[in-house]
């Protein structure tokens, strides 16, 4: 293409971090590029009419109808269901996500999650608040089990990071006869998932959001669990049901969970979660990186260098089917 195409960035920030910081990356890898930010509704409307690569985090149906130019949305979160997908594919839109950018925080954040659990941190919290030196069991990760449902980038990144620690590790996904990085990988299948969970030591979920994994750990497969296991949830909140762990941490059924997405979500302040010794909750927090925009700027650029070479807008990086 002769004409380099106008990148614009729409206002809504991630995890926190200013939006800013996102279109500076953006214009440090497209030099060549102008790299419009729309700090206001006003500005959005307006400059969207003419832009033909959009990135953001949230794109509606109100901007969407002023967007009369627009061939690609790159979407600055790994799930694309809160976007008008139906719309976007009848206007032809080439979409794309931010699938591998949580990879590297998330895994370091469910292998601390499994560390804290194995070396019962959290009882040490607990008794140094009360000053109290007295010394308590723990538990050793080597030797264990760790079963990742969801072997994508996140999934991946976890069994990279298990791999000094002398493990088994089973994946779960969809088509297993693609393989993995675990040393075993299972299907969704009924027999298949609750052989695997029988000898689960830490379940970590690490998988999307679908009609096929909603509600996949419910009371069959938290008994199915040996009682020393932990559930270490990344995922989304449903995939794991709420009542059902509840009653399996107070029964005893398994021994914790750390849950860094929860259902409903936020958790009410009067949920009984917060307040179960053996359970570890962040605020959907695993996500967040300083390296967010850095690691979505490397995608979306390297996209927009594919459009300005080619002229086209398939084959991209990241590029979500509609």
């Amino acid at each position: 293409m002769t004409q380099r195409p106008t990148v614009l960035v729409l206002r809504k920030a991630a995890h926190g971090m200013p939006i800013e910081q996102y279109a500076a990356a953006l214009r440090e890898r497209l030099p060549d590029h102008d790299v419009v930010l729309a700090r206001t509704p006003a500005a959005e409307r307006d400059a969207i009419r003419d832009a033909e690569i959009v990135t953001g985090m949230w794109l509606t149906d109100d901007l969407l109808d002023e967007a009369e130019n627009m061939r690609l949305f790159a979407c600055g979160y790994a799930g694309t269901g809160h976007l008008p997908r139906e719309r976007l594919a009848q206007l032809d839109v080439a979409v794309t996500n931010a699938s591998g950018v949580h990879g590297p925080n998330i895994g370091e954040h469910v292998l601390g999650a499994i560390l804290s659990f194995s070396r019962r941190f959290h009882e040490a919290r607990r008794r140094q608040r009360r000053h109290e030196w007295r010394s308590f069991e723990t538990h050793e990760l080597q030797g264990s089990t760790v079963t990742v449902v969801g072997l994508g980038a996140i999934g991946e990144a976890t069994v990279n990071r298990l791999a000094g620690f002398d493990v088994d590790t089973i994946g779960v996904r969809y088509s297993p006869e693609k393989g993995g990085p675990t040393d075993r990988v299972v299907g969704f299948e009924d027999d298949a998932l609750h052989n695997a969970l029988a000898e689960t030591d830490y379940l970590v979920l690490a998988c999307p959001l679908t009609e096929t994994t909603q509600g996949l750990i419910g009371t069959s497969e938290l008994v199915t669990l040996p009682p020393e296991a932990v559930v270490v949830n990344v995922a989304r909140g449903p995939v794991l049901d709420t009542d059902a762990l509840v009653t399996a941490l107070q029964r005893g059924w398994i021994r914790g969970a750390s849950l860094d997405v929860t259902d409903p979500e936020p958790l009410p302040a009067d949920h009984e979660l917060w307040d179960l010794g053996n359970v570890q909750i962040t605020p959907h927090n695993a996500g967040h990186t300083p390296d967010y925009y850095e690691r979505l700027a490397d995608i979306v650029a390297s996209n927009v260098r594919h459009v300005t070479e080619s002229g086209e807008y398939d084959g991209l990086a990241n590029q979500v089917p509609l």
